[in-house]
């Protein structure tokens, strides 16, 4: 069957549903395969944390992937010309780095005439779906876009059904077993008749009738009648989800929760060829009523199609060309910030090493927004040391406080739990159980027919008082968690740790974080959280490394657990003595204000800290926001900076309240002694690591394939979201709505669900505040043993080997540093 065939054209719609289709061939089921995986997740608002987009295709080199998306969505995957002109005229890049970069890439061609380049861009041909050659032709001016009423109807239908206590959930639970996502689309839209009142064609319900009762036999169909081969079809699907991009990638999550809670193949499980089928039935849908409906126009779409079809792979490739002579300039762009930072740490690395004992130990987050903070409390006093180490501790946790039903994960989208920590009282659970009977009878009034409208007036009024508060004099408040009875069970069995698994537990963090041998006095364990009113993605701003929730209960429950006599005696039979007048103490960095909180400090005569001790933390947060304040519009000199910061945070008008992990450029896993002396500036994750205390390179090999890998997806979320907020973006923050409570948002009423991070996240503006450079990882260890820890992990030799993010080795004792491009290390 070809798409040349007009035999189908005198067939009723019925005749042609009936219809069999061969089946698929492995080839297709194949290349369905390929794109249905080549959706990277997105994770809820509520535990929202960084995901690079381009996840799912790291096995492919990241110049290909970009192609591919800027020809199959019209995706930017690079920074326009004039970004990298503005960086020429500024000094930023110098004619040395545009040579450099097109030595490393090989690339012979014109590249510094940037006026040619934005006109070869300009002339790069993009795919185009079945409904954007419809569209071509449509009668904009009185009729809907295709294109529109697609995105909006899939997406509408995908949030009905996806949230908790949905419109669809009555039909989900009593709906035959197996049956999918696309059958229930299927019955949704035949008794949906506003879809062809709204697009103008009153036919168009009858071949919504025509499609195939399964998603096989769409697929068989679609690809039967539109003559897809499989070469072609692994693109045309991926375009045709990337219409879709943000319930796909909700699919995806869904599919990762899954496969982290039953590692291994969950064939059959996924939603993600069904929401693939229902993107499909509407092209399907679409040509079949052209081809019937609209005959003089069926000729013309026939041969456009058919060119798209031919002309897909050149396609691909003439934007792969296209491409080739910004990648020198963003390989520039890295250049002309690493040249400066290889200078630094080579400089401190060939520096002696400091001898002072540590009064004060401060272990912070890797998170960028602690840099500036440690080196501040540094300078208060030589005998201040600061360490590096993922926010969550070490502790493989999902936390269930007093009186909650379900446990929030604190760790690593990449993990599992490991261990259920209750939290709380008798006395927090009867509260508990009060305000939620309260709530329940509040929320029964409110939507009971007689009480409808009065309940708004009636709440409208009690909160006008509230709202005018929150207006006049906005204050940042922050309930603390209680935590003054733990409990930890594993999460699998429910039995109760024992001491020996504690004190296994402590032993792993302590190894993991580098401190076995030199204890302070007074050691902090140094959290972070942040708060923001009126903010959908509020949990973008707290910690990553704790699955978007505030380090607080990682710090506290490991303080806790770090302060037990019982458990350092067992440690100390293990080998590893912490002194009997250490003491850990949990602590927060509010990352709007910098202030440092210590959330278990009790009255003054019981303060874990010394008053010099306090008045070192004060003037070190007082130093980091004086720091700060310019990129946020403050003055530095304003007296009431803290207070200001604090305004904020709690106003809910406030569209920027911070800027986050902004701007973040590279990940440096060495000594503190190295990092110490320079200024990163707060683009930086800082993890501590001494080679010399892990002969093995387990704790390398921990740091690579956890906090690496996370500190990539941060930078690669932020990079997507300033090179395409349209499509990689969730867009302008001030028209989202949530979707399904914390789903995600949509920008406005409608359109796809949106991922990544907002336009107000990253402009000020009148200027970007993040610049899209691919993450440089600098690890102080061998070459040889990079090497192999690289070969162990598939994740890790695709982001090596394809280009997704920058690899040095540096020699932390003669400042020497290597690239490893191209299988081999090569001076940097």
């Amino acid at each position: 069957m070809t798409i040349q065939e007009d035999t189908k054209l005198a067939l009723s719609p019925q005749s042609v549903a009936m219809e069999d289709y061969p089946p698929l061939t492995l080839a297709h089921e194949q290349a369905l395969d390929r794109a249905c995986g080549s959706i990277a997740p997105t994770w809820p608002l509520d535990r929202q944390i960084a995901v690079s987009p381009y996840w799912a295709m790291r096995e492919e080199r990241a110049g290909n992937v970009f192609a591919r998306l800027s020809a199959l969505g019209n995706i930017r995957c690079l920074m326009p010309p004039s970004h990298y002109l503005g960086a020429w005229q500024r000094g930023e890049i110098s004619d040395d780095h545009l040579t450099q970069a097109a030595k490393r890439l090989g690339y012979r061609g014109g590249y510094k005439n940037l006026l040619q380049v934005v006109d070869d861009l300009a002339r790069l041909p993009h795919w185009h779906n079945i409904s954007d050659l419809v569209d071509a032709r449509r009668d904009r001016q009185h009729k809907m876009a295709w294109r529109d009423e697609i995105t909006h109807q899939i997406s509408q239908f995908c949030a009905a059904y996806f949230q908790e206590d949905g419109p669809l959930n009555a039909e989900r639970l009593t709906a035959p077993a197996g049956k999918r996502l696309y059958q229930h689309w299927r019955d949704m839209t035949l008794k949906d008749r506003g879809i062809a009142i709204l697009m103008g064609e009153p036919k168009l319900r009858r071949y919504f009738e025509t499609l195939p009762h399964t998603e096989e036999g769409l697929f068989q169909a679609a690809i039967a009648e539109l003559d897809v081969d499989a070469q072609r079809l692994d693109g045309y699907a991926q375009a045709l989800l990337l219409d879709i991009n943000g319930w796909a990638a909700w699919v995806a999550y869904q599919d990762w929760q899954r496969a982290l809670a039953s590692p291994g193949p969950q064939a059959g499980e996924s939603d993600m060829r069904s929401l693939l089928a229902i993107r499909l039935a509407w092209e399907l849908v679409l040509w079949r009523y052209v081809r019937q409906e609209q005959p003089d126009q069926a000729e013309r779409l026939t041969t456009l199609w058919h060119s798209e079809l031919v002309e897909l792979p050149e396609q691909i490739e003439r934007h792969r060309r296209g491409h080739q002579p910004l990648w020198v300039w963003q390989v520039a762009s890295e250049l002309a910030y690493q040249e400066p930072l290889h200078q630094a740490l080579g400089e401190s690395a060939r520096a002696p090493l400091p001898t002072t004992q540590p009064e004060l130990q401060a272990a912070f987050c890797i998170d960028v927004r602690s840099e500036p903070l440690r080196r501040a409390l540094e300078q208060q006093n030589p005998a201040i040391q600061t360490l590096g180490f993922a926010g969550f501790f070490g502790l493989p946790l999902e936390h269930k406080p007093s009186g909650a039903a379900l446990a929030q994960p604190h760790l690593p989208g990449l993990l599992a739990p490991k261990v259920t920590l209750c939290s709380g009282s008798r006395e927090d659970n009867r509260r508990f159980a009060q305000r939620l009977n309260w709530q329940a009878r509040l929320q029964e009034w409110s939507k009971a027919a007689s009480t409808t409208f009065t309940a708004v007036e009636a709440g409208g009024l009690m909160y006008a008082g509230k709202l005018l508060c929150r207006s006049l004099a906005p204050k940042g408040k922050r309930a603390p968690v209680a935590m003054d009875q733990l409990s930890w069970h594993w999460r699998d069995s429910g039995e109760a740790l024992s001491l020996d698994d504690k004190a296994q537990l402590a032993h792993g963090i302590l190894k993991a974080m580098g401190l076995t041998a030199q204890f302070a006095p007074r050691v902090l364990l140094v959290g972070h959280t942040s708060h923001s009113n009126n903010n959908p993605h509020a949990a973008g701003l707290e910690c990553g490394a704790c699955g978007g929730q505030s380090g607080e209960v990682s710090v506290r429950a490991l303080a806790r657990l770090l302060n037990e006599p019982a458990l350092r005696e067992t440690l100390a039979h293990a080998g590893l003595v912490i002194p009997q007048q250490t003491r850990f103490v949990p602590a927060l960095h509010h990352t709007i204000t910098d202030r440092i909180e210590l959330p278990e400090a009790g009255e003054e005569n019981n303060d874990p800290l010394s008053p010099s001790e306090r008045q070192w933390l004060e003037q070190a947060s007082a130093q980091a926001r004086r720091e700060r304040a310019p990129r946020l519009g403050l003055s530095a000199d304003d007296p009431d900076l803290a207070k200001t910061l604090d305004r904020r945070g709690a106003d809910w008008s406030q569209t920027r309240p911070e800027w986050g992990l902004a701007n973040n450029a590279s990940f440096i896993a060495a000594p503190r002694h190295i990092t110490a002396p320079i200024n990163l500036a707060g683009r930086s994750f800082l993890h501590d690591y001494d080679w010399r205390t892990d002969p093995d390179a387990t704790r390398l090999e921990q740091i690579m394939t956890a906090p690496m890998v996370v500190a990539h997806w941060i930078n690669m979320q932020y990079n997507s979201s300033v090179l395409d907020n349209r499509k990689l973006g969730s867009g302008n923050k001030v028209l989202h709505n949530v979707v399904g409570g914390h789903i995600g948002v949509f920008e406005g009423n409608g359109g796809d669900l949106r991922i990544g991070l907002p336009l107000q996240s990253l402009h000020d503006g009148e200027h970007w505040r993040h610049e899209p450079l691919r993450l440089s990882v600098y690890l102080a260890a061998s070459t040889e043993a990079i090497e192999a820890i690289v070969a162990r992990h598939e994740m890790l030799t695709s982001l090596v080997v394809n280009d997704w993010l920058n690899l040095f080795a540096l020699d932390d004792e003669t400042g020497e540093i290597l690239a490893y491009r191209g299988g081999q290390w090569v001076t940097g």
